[in-house]
């Protein structure tokens, strides 16, 4: 048995781990033919906590500004990886990132298959808040791969 995926999500955060899961994204991705988006959330609860509630425009603006940054750099690994341009798009959402990449994202976007890395927090922070890629693992309506090797398997 086969499956052909055609639209896949990768969740990235910065992370070792998202980064592992971006790689072999990118290979699943040119395997299947399929289109890669590629999603950063920034988590709104964690600014308010961060930033005691005072989370200004200018703030704001530089948080989404270094994460397009971020972005932009992972595109131009996937180019390098030999990505076509036409099949990949970034996404930047603001919310929680366990219900956006586990929901709101791929019903919006009809995505088949999630890529997501095993963790991005600390041992104290998945205490406190929860690992995103258990929920995402329990609450996803797709196929979910959850990445813990590089894109050679090690």
């Amino acid at each position: 048995m086969s499956q052909d995926y055609k639209r896949i999500l990768v969740s990235v955060d910065g992370s070792q781990e998202a980064e592992r899961a971006f790689e072999k994204a990118v290979t699943v991705a040119r395997l299947n033919d399929a289109h890669l988006d590629v999603l950063n959330v920034l988590n709104t609860k964690q600014f308010v906590g961060m930033y005691g509630g005072m989370l200004n425009g200018d703030v704001v603006y530089k948080i989404s500004e270094d994460a397009q940054e971020y972005l932009t750099e992972l595109q131009d690994r996937a180019y390098e990886l030999g990505m076509k341009k036409e099949d990949m798009s970034l996404h930047l959402r603001f919310g929680d990132p366990k219900t956006v990449i586990a929901s709101e994202f791929p019903k919006e976007y009809k995505n088949d298959l999630i890529m997501i890395g095993s963790t991005g927090l600390n041992a104290v922070e998945r205490l406190l808040v929860g690992s995103v890629s258990a929920y995402v693992i329990r609450n996803a309506a797709t196929d979910v791969i959850v990445v813990r090797t590089d894109a050679n398997n090690k």
